[in-house]
């Protein structure tokens, strides 16, 4: 996963010349979530390009000393979560090319599986690649590319690449956003306006504040990514579709492949803000109806339902509305810890699970306890979790999973691309159940989820959970995701 966010501010806005700069900073503070490793903003002030990057959260990398030099109306943002590359400067994001056709800038959330295949295309192949990711070597092919124009190169080398890939583009006059043709990463188009008048993000229903020339226009990962800077909820970018944002102009659509949409289930599962909007729901809702869904497919006999802080929360709330029990908060999570499944090794994830959490014992002893949880991939956190509320004094501890067991690896931009680190994929549900120490353990099925959303099934991507993957995978991509760093040591690089 990463998070993306790309502003275009028309003349006269403010007095500030860094506003883009800062816009796009706080969307993606609402959008941290998404990546931990690393952050960057690249400007344009319409005549020349800016980047700035480094490792670490946003608000120690995107502080108050470093915006007075971003200055421009134009800007994309992106916050990183490696699912290809390690976690070094060099593969921070946005990637950025001056060349002799074109420069530009590149945020990517997603992941692209015919890396090796697009690497044969570009000339000089390793040599030119300051970085070892997929998205410099797409931002590589963008620059080089012979067309004369940014969205003519784009319609030329996106149909040769395969996998996902939200972007948010920047070169010197315009912000472009682009959807792969499965949609399988999320992206959305805002408007905002200087006085603040904006309409709920979501909120369908309403009619859209009218465009004048002091409109600006938003890319986000999510809609919580407006929500934070007042702005208004357009549409989503189409699986399949360029979206070119400009000054003072309506933002303009090029369709370069048909749409084939596959959405990521898992976004609206688990990773996404339970505050955002994906396809129409609310995800808060859609997860409380999965644990409505969750405690009609596996009931037992407890005393109270509680969540695994905070994703657990809303599917929580569901179950104990479906099964009648009360809900209450077991466990206090330390806030300036951040998600230990998006952690770039076990040994972190390991560390940060041991001091993130911590037990309510007067609420926990002698009861026995419903936790709800979103999902298990390794199994080891939810063990620990297991462990520490028997600590705590609980007298049983019964574990819902308000998602299908993983079975398979995501390729598709989740850091889940070795099989055997699925404790599903190679356990029955009752085994899984005694290596995390639960008394009983139960999953909601594909149709629950369905049920929850209202949705049909063609609309998502469910290819973890039972192995249909709507883009080919070549095996090579399947093996791991450090593949133009072995091709650097084989290569001698």
């Amino acid at each position: 996963m990463c998070g993306v966010f790309g502003a275009v501010l028309p003349p006269g806005w403010g007095e500030s010349p860094v506003e883009a700069a800062r816009i796009a900073t706080l969307g993606l503070f609402a959008l941290q979530h998404r990546g931990q490793e690393s952050a960057g903003l690249a400007v344009s002030d319409g005549e020349q390009l800016m980047v700035y990057k480094d490792l670490g959260l946003i608000n120690s990398v995107l502080d108050e000393r470093r915006l007075p030099s971003l200055r421009g109306r134009l800007a994309i943002a992106h916050c990183r979560y490696s699912t290809t590359g390690s976690t070094v400067w060099e593969n921070a994001q946005p990637t950025f090319r001056l060349g002799p056709r074109r420069s530009i800038a590149v945020g990517h959330n997603g992941n692209l599986v015919n890396t090796r295949e697009l690497l044969d295309r570009l000339a000089g192949g390793l040599s030119r690649l300051p970085a070892t990711t997929d998205t410099e070597l797409l931002t590589a092919l963008l620059a080089d590319d012979p067309a004369s124009d940014l969205v003519e190169a784009l319609c030329r080398v996106l149909p040769t690449v395969r996998g996902a890939y939200s972007l948010v583009i920047l070169d010197e006059r315009r912000v472009v956003g682009v959807r792969d043709p499965h949609g399988f990463r999320p992206l959305v188009i805002g408007r905002i306006r200087p006085s603040g008048e904006a309409t709920t993000a979501g909120s369908a229903g309403r009619s859209p504040v009218p465009a004048d020339e002091l409109t600006g226009w938003l890319l986000s990962s999510e809609t919580a990514g407006l929500d934070i800077v007042g702005a208004e909820y357009v549409r989503d970018v189409e699986p399949g579709e360029i979206v070119i944002l400009e000054e003072g102009h309506e933002p303009r659509s090029v369709r370069f492949a048909p749409a084939q949409p596959a959405l990521c289930v898992f976004e609206l599962i688990y990773f996404a803000r339970p505050d955002s909007y994906m396809e129409g729901v609310s995800l808060y809702e859609a997860r409380r109806r999965m644990g409505i869904q969750l405690a009609a497919e596996h009931p037992v006999a407890a005393d109270l339902v509680m969540p695994v802080p905070d994703t657990g929360a809303a599917a929580a709330a569901g179950f104990a509305e479906g099964s009648g029990l009360p809900y209450r908060e077991g466990l206090v999570r330390n806030r300036y810890v951040g998600r230990t499944f998006i952690q770039p090794s076990q040994a972190m994830r390991h560390r940060g699970v041991t001091i993130k959490l911590n037990p309510l014992r007067d609420v926990i002893r002698g009861r026995r306890l419903i936790v709800v949880d979103d999902s298990i991939v390794r199994g080891t956190t939810t063990q620990q979790i297991v462990a520490l509320l028997r600590r705590a004094g609980a007298a049983e501890v019964h574990v819902r999973i308000s998602a299908p067991p993983i079975h398979h690896p995501c390729f598709y931009g989740i850091d889940t691309q070795i099989e055997t680190e699925l404790i599903a994929a190679h356990h029955s549900v009752e085994e899984i159940r005694a290596f995390i120490g639960a008394d009983s353990l139960g999953y909601l099925s594909i149709k629950g989820v369905l049920n929850a959303l209202d949705l049909p099934y063609e609309r998502f991507c469910f290819a973890c959970f039972d192995g249909n993957y709507p883009e080919p995978v070549p095996y090579d991509a399947a093996r791991r995701k450090f593949v133009l760093e072995e091709e650097v040591v084989a290569t001698g690089g």
